[in-house]
């Protein structure tokens, strides 16, 4: 089968630093793939090179069998790659709804027309209200986005992506700064959404609860390497990652 997304040799230097080293990594479609690794590891940096935010200085990234490497980020957007960041990015001003549909617009190459576009305005309109449905979000469409609580925040951030109708969704710690009983709400919304969109999903995350609770594969950074990968049971048994990341856990 060919994966949805690989990665061949991926590297990114800053000057003298290496970031991103050697990265070479196949994630299958339907899969829940989650990275950890201490700070600073190059998780962040890896999700900048597969969604485009950055060029790399070495190797490759594959969607769907095609080199997008040369591919800015709204053309791997339009491909079916959508993304989540480390600080939630929001439109606070605008209305939950405007939000959602606004990210559609987005995809759909920025097309905001309000004369002639009606169509236009009522597909997104109606693509953003199924995705915030799927994040119990639609009862607060009208709602100024600035005025939910930050857990909700989270899940209208992960709803902008979802609604964009992407292949490969990339999650950057989706439930940093959420509290317990938020993150067990966000957990089980990514799981419900993953399998009724048949979504693909690559996760970042700190929170190892949430990691071995989610993901199908992990794949571990160290030092901008890729030093481990395999399945929750794997990785926890692993004297390498344990040694690097995990501290004894058992």
């Amino acid at each position: 089968m060919t994966p949805l997304l690989e990665t061949r040799g991926l590297g990114r230097a800053f000057g003298a630093l290496q970031a991103v080293a050697d990265v070479s990594l196949a994630v299958q479609p339907g899969e829940l793939r989650a990275v950890i690794g201490p700070n600073g590891a190059g998780k962040t940096t890896l999700f900048h090179l597969v969604s485009g935010l950055l060029a790399p200085t070495s190797g490759r990234v594959l969607f769907r069998g095609d080199d997008v490497t040369a591919l800015a980020a709204p053309a791997r957007c339009r491909r079916g790659i959508s993304r989540t960041f480390q600080i939630t990015s929001i439109f606070p001003e605008l209305s939950v709804l405007e939000n959602a549909r606004v990210a559609v617009q987005l995809k759909a190459g920025g097309n905001f027309r309000l004369v002639g576009g009606r169509g236009v305005l009522d597909a997104s309109a109606r693509r953003a209200r199924d995705s915030l449905g799927s994040f119990g979000l639609l009862d607060r469409a009208d709602a100024l986005a600035s005025t939910l609580p930050h857990g909700d925040q989270r899940l209208l951030e992960i709803a902008m992506a979802v609604a964009q109708e992407p292949a490969l969704l990339l999650l950057d710690e989706p439930t940093q700064g959420l509290s317990p009983e938020d993150t067990a709400a966000t957990v089980a919304v990514i799981r419900r959404v993953a399998r009724e969109r048949q979504l693909t999903i690559v996760l970042v995350e700190h929170d190892m609860d949430v990691v071995f609770d989610l993901a199908d594969r992990i794949s571990v950074l160290h030092f901008g390497e890729l030093i481990a990968e395999g399945t929750p049971s794997e990785i926890r048994a692993n004297a390498a990652v344990q040694t690097a990341y995990l501290g004894g856990l058992d």
